[in-house]
């Protein structure tokens, strides 16, 4: 029973460490027209104190004259600290309107390795990390095992 429980200890133990050691990666692009191409094909290992990625994502009119200025969106995606995720947030929530008649803009932050690949502007709350799955996986399983036996 001893080894089992030192087991579950040193698979999460290894799970975490794992987690802290690996650098995170974002996608990032700048002012894409749709969230395809490269906002969905250039990730990028962020730096040591960026612990999330920001997507921003805008609607309006072309940055250049266009006969009939049809509007359109633009995304964005970076990495970042959580300092500057929350600035971003704060500084854009007054513009976050999904009128399609207005111009807009808004901002989400997401925790975890390529989190930002889908624009979803509200689901930022459901943050999975496949490493922390791993190690809740292997938590159950060290008390099934225990109790099994």
């Amino acid at each position: 029973m001893f080894f089992l429980n030192y087991l579950s200890f040193t698979i999460i133990l290894v799970t975490v460490l794992i987690n802290f050691s690996e650098s995170l990666e974002c996608y990032v692009c700048t002012n894409q027209d749709q969230n395809h191409e490269k906002c969905l094909n250039t990730i990028k290992t962020c730096e040591p104190d960026e612990d999330m990625c920001l997507s921003e994502i805008s609607w309006g009119s072309p940055p250049y004259w266009v006969q009939g200025g049809i509007k359109q969106y633009y995304v964005s995606k970076r990495c970042a600290t959580r300092a500057t995720c929350e600035s971003v947030k704060t500084k854009t929530l007054p513009y976050c309107t999904y009128l399609w008649y207005q111009d807009w803009k808004c901002a989400e932050c997401c925790l975890g390795d390529r989190c930002n690949y889908y624009i979803t502007m509200g689901s930022s709350a459901m943050k999975s990390n496949f490493v922390v799955l791993i190690g809740c996986i292997a938590v159950l399983m060290g008390f099934y095992i225990t109790k099994t036996v």
